[in-house]
Order: C-alpha cells, then sequence, then structure tokens
C-alpha cells in the first residue's frame, strides 16, 4: 500500500514537474521572440544563455555611454540645470556651479540657491506647455564685496521625463560687451565723418553750378553718394543716441497717434503717387497717446518708406490702429501688398546694416531736386533697427511677419496703454 501511495506522489510530482517545465519553456520562448529576431537551432536555455551574456555586454556599453556624457555635461562650457517635480537640484555641470557660485547644490531647492524669478518661471512654463523655451534677463547678483550686479543671461528649458526640468543657460555678458564696442566705434566713426562730409557736400554743390553740361552727370553722381553717406551718418549717430535713452527719461508730451499717421504718409505721399500707390486707415478717428511725436512721426514714416519702396506700382499700404486692452497695450499694424520678407530672414530685419535683398534697398537720388522728396534713410538696412529702437524708448516693442491673406510685409508695433 505505501508503495502504490508512493508511486502515485511520484507520479504527481513528476506531472506537476513537467507542467511547470513546460509553463517555463513558454515564458522563455516568449521572451527571447522579443529579443531574436528568428529562432536558433540550439535549446532555449543556450540560447537564454547567449541573450544574457549580450544584456550584458549592451549595459556594459550604455554605462561608458552614461560616464562619457556626463563627463562632456560636467565640464561643457554652458551652465546646465536640471530640477525635479519638486523643484530640487538633481544635476548641476561646473558651469553652472561657477556662474551662481554653488557649493553642492544637489538635492537642496532650486530657489533657495539660485534666487531668479525669470529662471523660476521659466522652469514652471517649461513643465506646463511641455515644450523648449527660451528667455533673457538679466540676473540679479550680490558681489564677495556687497556689491548688486546685474548680468544678462540667455535660458533656454527642456522638458525631461518624471517631471523634471533641464535648463542651459548662456552667460550673454561677453556678447553684450562686444555688442556695446561695436555701437561705441559706430557712433565715434559717424562722428568723425559728419564734418568732412558736410564740408564735400557744400563743394560739390558748388561745382554743380560751374562744370560743364558735359561733366554735370558724374558732378550729380558724386553729390548723390554724398548725401546717402550723410544720411547714414545721421542714422548711426540717431540709433546710438535712442540706444541711450532709457524709457523713464524719453520726453513725452499728450498727442494724437491718428495725426501722427496721416501726417507721416502725407510727408511721403509725393513717393507714393510716383508707383501710385493708396494708403488706407481703419481705426478710431482720435488716439490720445502720451509719448514723443518726432520719434514716432520718424517711426512711422520710416515704415511707411519701405513699404512704398518695396510695394508693386498700384499697390496699397493699409494702416490698423487697434486697442488690446486685456494685454495692456495699443497695436498699431503697418500692411504692404508687396513680396513681403523672405522666411530665413525675418528673425535679423531689425538688426543693424542687415538687408534681406540689398539692390531693393538701393536708391537714385535725382538729379533735378526741385519738387521731389529726399530720401527718408540711407537704404542701409537701419530704417527698422532705428524703428525698433523708437518702440523701446516707449517701453513697447515691434514684430516683423509676412501677412497671410495680403502676402507683404506685415509690422506689429505694441505700446504700452500705462502712457495713455
Amino acid at each position: 500500500m505505501e508503495l502504490i501511495f508512493f508511486g502515485v506522489g511520484l507520479l504527481l510530482g513528476l506531472i506537476v514537474w513537467f507542467w511547470q517545465w513546460r509553463q517555463m519553456r513558454h515564458a522563455v520562448e516568449t521572451l527571447l521572440e522579443q529579443y531574436a529576431a528568428r529562432p536558433f537551432k540550439s535549446s532555449p536555455w543556450q540560447r537564454l544563455q547567449t541573450l544574457l551574456s549580450q544584456q550584458l555586454q549592451e549595459q556594459a556599453r550604455c554605462r561608458q555611454k552614461i560616464q562619457r556624457y556626463q563627463t562632456i555635461l560636467e565640464y561643457a562650457p554652458i551652465a546646465y540645470l536640471e530640477v525635479d517635480e519638486a523643484n530640487c537640484v538633481v544635476c548641476c555641470n561646473e558651469a553652472a556651479r561657477s556662474l551662481f557660485g554653488l557649493r553642492s547644490p544637489e538635492g537642496r531647492l532650486f530657489l533657495e540657491l539660485v534666487r531668479s524669478y525669470e529662471l523660476d518661471c521659466l522652469i514652471e512654463e517649461v513643465r506646463q506647455e511641455q515644450t523648449i523655451t527660451e528667455q533673457e534677463w538679466l540676473y540679479a547678483y550680490i558681489t564677495p564685496v556687497g556689491q548688486t550686479k546685474r548680468k544678462p543671461l540667455r535660458a533656454r528649458g527642456l522638458f525631461l521625463e518624471e517631471g523634471h526640468v533641464g535648463v542651459f543657460i548662456e552667460d550673454c555678458e561677453e556678447v553684450v560687451r562686444l555688442r556695446d564696442e561695436r555701437d561705441r566705434w559706430a557712433a565715434d566713426v559717424a562722428h568723425e565723418l559728419k564734418t568732412p562730409l558736410t564740408s564735400l557736400r557744400l563743394v560739390t554743390e558748388t561745382l554743380q553750378q560751374r562744370v560743364p553740361e558735359s561733366l554735370q552727370h558724374w558732378v550729380d553722381r558724386l553729390l548723390a553718394e554724398i548725401i546717402r553717406l550723410t544720411l547714414l551718418v545721421q542714422e548711426l549717430l540717431e540709433l546710438n543716441r535712442l540706444s541711450h535713452t532709457p524709457a523713464d527719461s524719453l520726453e513725452r508730451h499728450p498727442l494724437d497717434l491718428v495725426q501722427v499717421i496721416r501726417t507721416a504718409w502725407q510727408c511721403l505721399a509725393p513717393l507714393a503717387q510716383n508707383k501710385n500707390i493708396q494708403h488706407e486707415y481703419s481705426g478710431p478717428d482720435k488716439a490720445p497717446y502720451w509719448g514723443n511725436e518726432s520719434q514716432l512721426l520718424r517711426l512711422l514714416m520710416n515704415l511707411y518708406d519701405n513699404a512704398i519702396k518695396h510695394g508693386p506700382v498700384g499697390g496699397q499700404v493699409l494702416t490698423r490702429l487697434l486697442s488690446d486692452r486685456e494685454g495692456g497695450y495699443l497695436c498699431l499694424e503697418v500692411i504692404d501688398t508687396g513680396s513681403g520678407f523672405p522666411p530665413k530672414d525675418l528673425p535679423y530685419v531689425f538688426e543693424r546694416f542687415y538687408r534681406a535683398q540689398p539692390r531693393r534697398h538701393r536708391f537714385v537720388i535725382p538729379t533735378d531736386h526741385e519738387g521731389q522728396l529726399p530720401p527718408v534713410g540711407s537704404g542701409s538696412g537701419l530704417g527698422l533697427a532705428i524703428a525698433r529702437q523708437i518702440v523701446e524708448c516707449h517701453g513697447g516693442y515691434i514684430e516683423a511677419a509676412n501677412h497671410p491673406d495680403y502676402g507683404g510685409a506685415w509690422l506689429r508695433i505694441y505700446l504700452p496703454l500705462t502712457q495713455l
């Protein structure tokens, strides 16, 4: 009887063992199918051993890559910070520690280490939108001797897994310094050229009345180039003056922005008539504003001058004035029906001396100046740079695009309503 029970127990054990072995074999086969492109003739256990060996090699390669990337990130010339979902620092390279003066920042709250409201807002925006976001600002910090200084920074944030946010931070102090030196050099050169160009123009105008008729066109061409250079010098000096004019020190007076629009177009009406270009205004009949009338007039004349130059014969220039009470800005739009800006040039149209199509910016000054308006700009690519500087002096900003309906240049000027 005992042998019978023993045999039955052994049989049941073998059945259970065989069933578990089949289950394990099936699980191994299923696992191998996920990692093997085709079955091998060897047994599943040999294939599993081969797979485990390959995985160990792959893990070693991954660890080497991670170590290499960590080393590159640690010694990269640009600062990098990474925070978790609780805004605690989980990664900070050498450049970031040097930029913000940090020691052992890992695991500590970000705002406890870097007191920057702008950077904190950037991190929250990246986490909410889950997109790459850029921002520039002036970072205020205290020196070891107790002085408060500001450093221009540019940051780009990107969303990572599990609510983490990585931020690359670039120190723009050297860029700003070089830009200031460039502007100062251009202003100094323009100032030195102003007097000799005035003398050359006087001499050329005197010669214009005395040279023979056969040589008249050479003197006219010389005078045209002198006038163009004089305008360029004036624009450089004006741009330098505007760049050093803070918004709070700008001389302001109450004015009607609609009247400024009409005056600017009337000044350029003869140029528009030569190409049969019409002007259309849409907006309120009056728009009281507190600003600098001469600068706003120069701003609109620059925009209208570009619109007339680049607009087709029989084209149109549209001016729209809108009030965005929620955004706190007064929006002024200038649209032409020309060919618009090349898409690749849109980010640079407000840069100094930048011309997307140089030949379109050139103009010929007529030899007979009677009844002709002098050119508004020198055609060197400073018109939109001056326009942007005027808008920024008023505390606003300007944007450039191509209008989706008209196809031409679409310039939007936002002036703060707080100045009304």
